[in-house]
């Protein structure tokens, strides 16, 4: 992440699609909040995300991509339910964040399988890295 504007983004995005089921639950909320401090996010911006969505940057780095993909993965385990609307939701912003489709399946499934929700880093890479061949 370069700048503070792609930061407010993509914290801006968490955000609304933690609000997709209606709420923002606890854990939902310290994930947003661990995110937030990680991007130097101050306080008071970070609360006033959730009134005010900051302006949409495009990821260029198709690195990051992948990560704010992951962090929303996580973000839709965080309250141990998974909500239809939050599974039709990251699929389509995968897509729109220029994802392949197959490579998001294979993460979601794995992360579903992982008793902790997490996945390995390089397995992640490499999940993606195996679509472009």
């Amino acid at each position: 992440m370069n700048t503070y504007e792609e930061k407010l983004s993509l914290l801006s995005e968490m955000i609304a699609f933690a609000q997709i089921d209606g709420q923002v639950n606890e854990r939902e909320y310290q994930l947003l909040s661990i995110v937030a401090s990680q991007l130097s996010i101050e306080q008071d911006v970070f609360e006033g995300l959730f009134d005010n969505k900051a302006k949409k940057v495009v990821i260029k780095s198709e690195h990051q991509r992948i990560l704010q993909f992951y962090r929303l993965a996580l973000l839709m385990h965080a309250d141990g339910v998974l909500h239809i609307n939050e599974q039709i939701a990251i699929r389509e912003m995968g897509i729109n964040m220029g994802l392949s489709p197959y490579a998001m399946r294979s993460v979601l499934a794995e992360m579903k399988k992982s008793p902790s929700g997490l996945i390995d880093p390089d397995v992640l890479l490499a999940l993606f890295r195996a679509q472009h061949n």
